[in-house]
């Protein structure tokens, strides 16, 4: 099936996240069997992405993608979703707003013998492309390229 770009309908639901407050963060079309056009909205607001908020957003942009015709007349489902507290961390946004606070990390290589491991994310350099953790009191730096994922620490407590 062809598809348009996603850079092209991200140019077009951008200003339907703008009406709604959130970001998008992230679109994801899957073919196959069932083709669907996931759309993955983001927040500051505390509370972050609820049902209500996919819903309107979903109820706004159905109307603009129908305009677009994103799979030139094929048909497909058309999700909207939050990308959910364990996400990882994509844009300069998504560092920003977790600076001072718990990050899971996830290396491609081990360091001091772990490749998994919880710190607080103490400085982001998009120029640099690293960060700073605090970790068991040590401050250490990696470059973005030696993280396989770093994300928000979810505490159950």
């Amino acid at each position: 099936m062809k598809v348009m770009p996603v850079e092209s309908i991200e140019e077009v639901l951008r200003p339907v996240a703008e009406e709604v407050g959130v970001e998008l963060y992230e679109i994801v079309f899957k073919q196959g069997k069932n083709p669907s056009l996931t759309v993955f909205l983001d927040t500051d607001r505390e509370g972050g992405i609820d049902l209500d908020t996919c819903e309107r957003f979903h109820n706004l942009a159905d109307p603009v993608l129908d305009g677009l015709d994103p799979t030139y007349g094929q048909p497909y489902t058309f999700n909207v979703s939050s990308p959910g507290l364990d996400r990882p961390f994509r844009k300069n946004s998504d560092f920003l707003r977790n600076l001072g606070k718990k990050v899971e990390v996830k290396l491609y290589a081990p360091f001091r013998g772990e490749k998994f491991f919880e710190a607080v994310l103490l400085e982001y350099s998009a120029e640099g492309k690293n960060v700073t953790l605090e970790k068991d009191g040590e401050r250490v730096k990696f470059n973005l390229s030696q993280i396989v994922k770093i994300s928000q620490a979810i505490d159950f407590d």
